[in-house]
């Protein structure tokens, strides 16, 4: 009975989470663009260098670090919602998640070597690794399903109401 309770909490939190790994997996080749295009190259370079030198646990310092300024990006975002500029907020706290994602993923991609050099961030990358399968293939079921709806597909009533909304937009259509 719990699990069954629990089951929507599983599937939003899984959700969630494959949102960010989808985030990560696309705004990481938009960062390397961004890298190529100014000069972050030079950047890159250098601060890899620099963190050769490091030990493991300072380079976990340079991997924080830069996610910090972001926070009062986020405070302002829940300002401006609390006092209802909408669009202003949302826009706001949009920008800084796309932001933060951006760069840590920059980041991460200079300090991984380093970092995995730690036993337990190395488990902990496995972890989260292996918690993106899970619930990719958790929620696997929901998006086939989902699909099916968008597509008319199956013989539910949903599937009936797609297939007359679409009768009903091409006779609209078709009387212009």
């Amino acid at each position: 009975m719990l699990r069954r309770l629990l089951q929507p909490f599983w599937v939003l939190l899984a959700i969630i989470f494959l949102i960010e790994a989808w985030l990560w997996d696309h705004l990481e080749p938009i960062v390397a663009r961004v890298v190529a295009l100014i000069p972050l190259r030079a950047f890159k370079q250098w601060l890899a260098d620099r963190v050769d030198a490091l030990s493991p646990a300072m380079t976990l310092i340079v991997f924080a670090v830069p996610v910090i300024p972001l926070f009062p990006l986020k405070l302002i975002g829940l300002w401006l919602l609390a006092h209802q500029y909408w669009l202003s907020a949302i826009s706001t706290i949009l920008f800084a998640k796309l932001l933060g994602v951006g760069v840590t993923a920059f980041i991460f991609d200079v300090t991984r070597p380093k970092l995995l050099e730690m036993r337990w961030f190395e488990a902990l990358y496995d972890f989260v690794i292996a918690m993106r399968a899970k619930a990719a293939e958790l929620v696997a079921p929901v998006k086939q399903r989902i699909l099916e709806l968008v597509r008319g597909d199956g013989g539910g009533w949903s599937a009936r109401m797609l297939r007359l909304i679409a009768r009903f937009r091409k006779s609209v259509h078709e009387a212009r």
